[in-house]
């Protein structure tokens, strides 16, 4: 391959891309009348803060000897 049919291979595959990803600007805004069962609490990844918060301590706890969330100390409860 000569150094020319790089370039137009490597400007071609630009544009390929280029191509592809402004299919993507158009799409437009979902309203939340269109989201169905998505827009629902239960959906979302934390929907009970207190459990989140219990679940982060129990974690914490049995990951203390690895320092899981940046706590120190072992697991044993020593700092």
């Amino acid at each position: 391959m000569t150094c020319a049919s790089r370039r137009r291979h490597g400007a071609t595959a630009a544009l390929v891309v280029l191509a592809l990803l402004s299919g993507c600007s158009n799409l437009g805004q979902v309203h939340p009348w269109e989201k169905g069962k998505l827009a629902k609490a239960v959906m979302t990844f934390d929907d009970d803060p207190l459990e989140q918060r219990f679940n982060q301590h129990i974690y914490s706890s049995k990951e203390g000897a690895s320092g899981g969330y940046g706590v120190g100390g072992g697991g044993c409860g020593c700092n």
